[in-house]
């Protein structure tokens, strides 16, 4: 895909350009648990977005996507938020005009294949490949981290989901055969080898549009938000679920409506999860990091309420199946992908049972990823 753009780019704009490219990712554990300053554990992947860029004399920004076959031009002053893809790009520019750096005009080609809607975040994929783009092509000397949160801005005043950190770190800070333990609060980092050879990330899409996540996922946010305020009531310390402990949450059981003891209760379970899960990478024990991303899933399903028929059927049948060690429900909720450990030598097996299992309850075929943890955000040489 990189000498496609590239060839693509010197056609549409009759100039060469210089390109970047920035993952999806996958969480191995911990949703929900970035927006509610907890822990997180993502990877990069081999799925990435695709950004072509050069400079222009136009001060604006001329941009069209391979995927759908649109192009835009946009000037560079008063700049809005608009419908569709390229909001992501603009948010971008706009929120590093208002950290007073000047965007000229530029030449913007994109492409990729981090599949849309399959919870792999090709948002952020998008915001990280661009400005990670703008930043080497005009000298910002923003680091990493900085990046991450600015594309953060966008998905918020943008795109209007307020989302956590995760998946713009992620796919800004990848590295290949490791998986990253962010703590969402502080925002250190611990990389941790995710090193099973004998194993692969197998995503299954549901292909159910998760149209409900992004209202749902801010219902969930302010339900959290409830939640701390009642708890701050009790302990004037406590700023986040981050900081209440199972004991407090059953103690005052009585004191949340049961709907927000489920909410509360799940994400203080999670980030344990995810502190369990970490131990178990480092000691190489797969199994029981399977086995936690199975009870993960069941709280998705009942207790944050996040996952639907298509994918409660999809672990189910992931974790009878001889040669999965765990499988769950990825990303915001209500359709996407699930990810599932598959060893190699069950790998066409188990494809051929889930899409066979998946067509006759559902009538359709899921889309089947294998994927692996790779590099973050990077630009690519040009071949000599």
């Amino acid at each position: 895909m990189e000498m496609k753009i590239r060839e693509q780019f010197f056609s549409h704009y009759k100039k060469r350009a210089l390109v970047f490219a920035a993952p999806g990712r996958v969480n191995l554990i911990g949703e929900h648990t970035d927006y509610n300053q907890g822990f997180v554990l993502p990877g990069a992947v081999d799925k990435r977005i695709y950004v072509a860029i050069a400079n222009n004399d136009d001060h604006r920004l001329n941009v069209y996507a391979n995927q759908y076959h649109e192009q835009f031009s946009f000037p560079l002053q008063n700049i809005k938020p608009v419908k569709g893809w390229a909001t992501y790009l603009l948010g971008m520019i706009f929120n590093l005009q208002q950290q007073g750096f000047s965007i000229t005009g530029i030449d913007v080609m994109i492409d990729g294949d981090v599949p849309l809607g399959a919870g792999m975040s090709s948002s952020a994929a998008v915001c990280s490949a661009f400005g990670f783009a703008l930043n080497e092509v005009f000298g910002l000397g923003l680091s990493r981290m900085a990046l991450a949160l600015l594309g953060q801005k966008t998905e918020h005043n943008f795109a209007g989901v307020q989302c956590g950190i995760m998946d713009e770190f992620a796919s800004l800070h990848g590295k290949t055969g490791q998986v990253m333990r962010l703590d969402c609060r502080s925002m250190e980092y611990e990389y941790i080898p995710f090193d099973f050879p004998d194993y692969k990330i197998v995503l299954v899409n549901t292909m159910v549009s998760h149209s409900l996540a992004s209202t749902q996922y801010n219902v969930r946010r302010k339900q959290c938000e409830e939640g701390v305020a009642i708890f701050k009531g009790f302990y004037p310390e406590i700023n986040s679920l981050r900081d209440v402990t199972v004991g407090q949450l059953e103690q005052h059981k009585k004191d949340l409506p049961e709907t927000l003891f489920k909410r509360c209760g799940f994400i203080i379970q999670e980030n344990l999860r995810v502190l369990r899960a970490c131990a178990a990478l480092k000691k190489g024990d797969i199994f029981s990091f399977g086995e936690i991303m199975i009870t993960a899933h069941e709280g998705l399903s009942k207790c944050y309420e996040v996952s639907c028929a298509e994918s409660d059927f999809l672990v189910d049948k992931a974790k009878g199946f001889d040669g999965v060690a765990g499988a769950r429900q990825m990303g915001g909720g209500f359709g996407g992908c699930i990810i599932n450990l598959v060893r190699n030598d069950a790998l066409p097996a188990f494809t051929e049972f889930v899409k066979q299992a998946y067509d006759k309850q559902f009538n359709k075929i899921p889309e089947v990823y294998i994927t692996q943890i790779e590099e973050g955000a990077k630009e690519l040489t040009e071949p000599d």
